[in-house]
């Protein structure tokens, strides 16, 4: 099987083409853009932190924060917190699969540091339904499909929407988000919403969801309502797209506050049960690892080596894991 020369993307994945030295379409079109090291990204961030001056003291919070409790979100609250001097509001949506150290790290954190924190369950028989119809036939594009399963593409939709919900009825102005390089792209880490937009992206993830999965899920996104508020439709900001991002450093900040890492789950999950079953799924239908996409792009930002992201690949998920949350979502 052909593997990129440079990151970790096989012949299997969607769209990819080889030149005759053995380099990937995807890593020729990132090299093609690339400018000067660090440049574009302190212009990014030079845009937020005046971003952030404009805005500050708007509402009663700076920031909602959609805080999973794994690595990256951590971190982000972290630096919004301690970099940025932003009142972050944080969200955290249990989808009942979240590993217990992770539900201890988030009690935790958001105590150290003062942060104000909210906690939604969605329903339990409408979740499970959303994750097993994710599983079931082309839920999304196949160009959807290349940054994550099916399943966590319906999960992170519902946190998203909630949390594009609270900003606009709270009128704070920034919705944050712990991505990695690999998984938001520079140019669209700093976005203004706007109803047209968010509408857009949301139906194309409702409407599938509204068919398999039934109208059970329709609170968990935006109304007409949300939707008539167009002067309250807040920043989408990925700040780890265009901050110095370095793995042992996070591992090693968040730790000395508190955090730590789940030995439960998936190998490239710190937080998350749900991420065995997700991946299992999406392997079996589509050939390829869903975190194919990111670890590639960590690679490209020279963030982890070559060899490094064909080891993460490589890692199974828990066989015993897998079971258990087949058994409780019933597949």
């Amino acid at each position: 099987m052909h593997v990129c020369i440079r990151c970790v993307l096989d012949e299997r994945f969607p769209g990819i083409g080889f030149d005759e030295t053995g380099e990937c379409s995807f890593c020729r079109t990132y090299r093609a853009r690339k400018t000067a090291p660090g440049e574009t990204e302190r212009k990014y961030e030079q845009r937020f932190l005046e971003l952030v001056e404009a805005h500050r003291g708007r509402s009663g919070f700076d920031a909602v924060l959609a805080y999973s409790g794994g690595k990256d979100s951590t971190y982000t609250m972290v630096l919004l917190q301690q970099q940025f001097g932003m009142k972050v509001l944080a969200l955290t949506m249990d989808n009942w699969f979240l590993a217990d150290q992770a539900l201890e790290n988030i009690g935790a954190l958001v105590k150290a540091g003062g942060v104000a924190h909210l906690t939604m369950r969605p329903q339990f028989e409408t979740f499970r339904r959303v994750v097993r119809e994710s599983t079931q036939g082309n839920l999304y594009s196949l160009k959807a499909m290349q940054r994550s399963s099916a399943v966590c593409t319906s999960c992170i939709s519902m946190i998203r929407a909630w949390c594009l919900q609270t900003a606009i009825e709270k009128e704070i102005p920034f919705v944050i988000f712990g991505m990695s390089p690999g998984q938001a792209p520079l140019p669209t880490s700093i976005v203004k919403t706007n109803p047209e937009m968010i509408r857009q992206m949301q139906e194309t993830v409702l409407r599938p969801l509204l068919d398999r999965a039934g109208d059970g899920i329709a609170p968990y996104f935006l109304s007409e309502t949300h939707f008539g508020k167009a002067e309250q439709f807040p920043y989408i900001v990925n700040p780890l797209a265009f901050l110095p991002y370095d793995e042992e450093k996070i591992f090693r900040t968040i730790s000395h506050l508190g955090w730590e890492r789940p030995g439960d789950t998936d190998p490239n999950s710190t937080n998350c049960l749900l991420n065995t079953y997700a991946n299992h799924h999406h392997k079996l239908r589509y050939g390829i690892n869903p975190y194919a996409h990111e670890i590639a792009g960590l690679v490209r930002c020279g963030v982890i080596s070559r060899e490094e992201g064909i080891r993460r690949l490589a890692e199974e998920g828990n066989p015993a894991l897998l079971l258990r949350v087949e058994k409780e979502i019933g597949s």
